[in-house]
């Protein structure tokens, strides 16, 4: 195993006022990145996919999670599975491209054949030539690895270490909070859904949307309808963080017509937005009348993805006249997103600086993203005390 730079902690975890930032190599260094993979990833429930992504029984999709090859598919019951994509044989990649299973999910190699619920089917010639069964071969012991999973507002989510606690019970702060809007979601076609790529590490992407602050420079024109003085901030330490507007003002079409609220709303959602980071690697947006998920897919040190979904109360094909405000909304957003590329791009080439030291927090401003950095610096720390390191 990589030497870990050990890098020190103690400062993250100081008050606010006191505290810097977390130290370069969590930005910049490939082991670091490789520690953080485990002792903030896979030992939390973090997000790889949308449940839209596979509507119909057999759907399946190969998601590459921070390296980890990973499987999700729709069973026959509708519900959505997450497997190791690697067939128990010899290791090889079930499935290349998104597609539809026709009950059997077949290793390309030799041939084994699993089902939708990842039991071992078949082993052709596993005895030799038309011998298709040995008694070194139990299927019973052979069935794909299952990942554990929950899915929760479409979100598709994963503890790959196995050693969380129960999904609803880790999250049950951020379900609470909005309980109001766990209903049925509705995404609003292909112009809901896009992916911005980033030069940066996946924790700048969640420090940045945590906080409001750099709105007057950063999103001018967001900042006209809902000003940095009409936002608050969320803080649930070890848990989430971000920021909410009272002001929310509904985009309309060009006749007046808005997008149909959620039902059963409390009336404080007339006027109120709530943007939140859900640790580790979710940015949820809330509105009267739609709800946004960012999916942030770590690639390396400096490098990641974000997977953009937008939802409704209603279905598209309930609201036709409404098409062209669901591709503004969309347009919009997607400007809104890529207005904050160049600030997490530029932080993260700062990182690059010797004498950074982490930066000053901003008591006032800054202390939903300091929340995240403690998060991050405790698990770590507390994995290096694990492994004795």
């Amino acid at each position: 195993m990589p030497k870990i730079p050990l890098t020190n902690l103690d400062s993250v975890l100081t008050p606010i006022h006191q505290a810097k930032g977390l130290p370069n190599d969590h930005y910049i260094s490939d082991t670091v990145f490789e520690e953080e993979k485990i002792a903030v990833l896979f030992n939390n429930w973090s997000a790889i996919g949308f449940g839209k992504d596979i509507p119909k029984e057999g759907d399946a999709k190969p998601i590459n999670f921070v390296d980890m090859p990973l499987l999700m598919v729709r069973g026959s019951n509708g519900e959505i599975n997450v497997f190791q994509n690697t067939c128990r044989h010899r290791g090889m990649i079930l499935v290349e491209e998104p597609t539809n299973i026709v009950g059997t999910i077949r290793c390309p190699y030799h041939r084994w054949s699993y089902s939708l619920n990842g039991d071992l089917r078949a082993t052709p010639m596993v005895g030799g030539t038309g011998i298709h069964t040995h008694e070194a071969i139990n299927h019973d012991e052979l069935g794909l690895f299952k990942i554990r999973s929950a899915v929760w507002q479409d979100i598709v989510f994963v503890n790959i270490s196995n050693n969380a606690q129960e999904f609803r019970d880790s999250a049950s702060k951020t379900i609470e909070r909005w309980k109001e809007f766990e209903k049925p979601l509705h995404h609003g076609g292909d112009s809901s859904s896009f992916t911005l790529n980033l030069n940066t590490n996946w924790k700048l992407a969640v420090e940045n949307y945590c906080e409001s602050y750099h709105l007057p420079s950063i999103h001018p024109k967001l900042n006209t309808t809902s000003s940095i003085k009409d936002h608050y901030h969320i803080e649930e330490p070890g848990h989430f963080s971000g920021q909410g507007s009272h002001v929310y003002n509904q985009m309309k079409s060009e006749s007046g017509d808005v997008f149909p609220d959620f039902e059963g709303l409390d009336k404080k959602w007339d006027t109120t937005s709530e943007y939140i980071a859900l640790y580790p690697n979710v940015l949820l947006g809330v509105h009267r009348d739609h709800f946004f998920s960012i999916i942030i897919h770590p690639i390396s040190s400096e490098k990641s993805i974000e997977h953009v979904s937008i939802y409704y109360a209603k279905k598209p094909k309930e609201m036709t006249h409404l098409k062209n405000l669901i591709d503004t909304n969309a347009h919009f957003w997607k400007e809104v997103f890529l207005e904050d590329v160049g600030v997490i791009e530029g932080m993260q080439r700062g990182r690059k600086g010797l004498m950074f030291d982490g930066g000053k927090f901003s008591p006032v401003m800054d202390s939903a993203t300091h929340c995240f950095h403690r998060w991050v610096a405790e698990l770590v720390k507390n994995y290096r005390s694990e492994k004795k390191y």
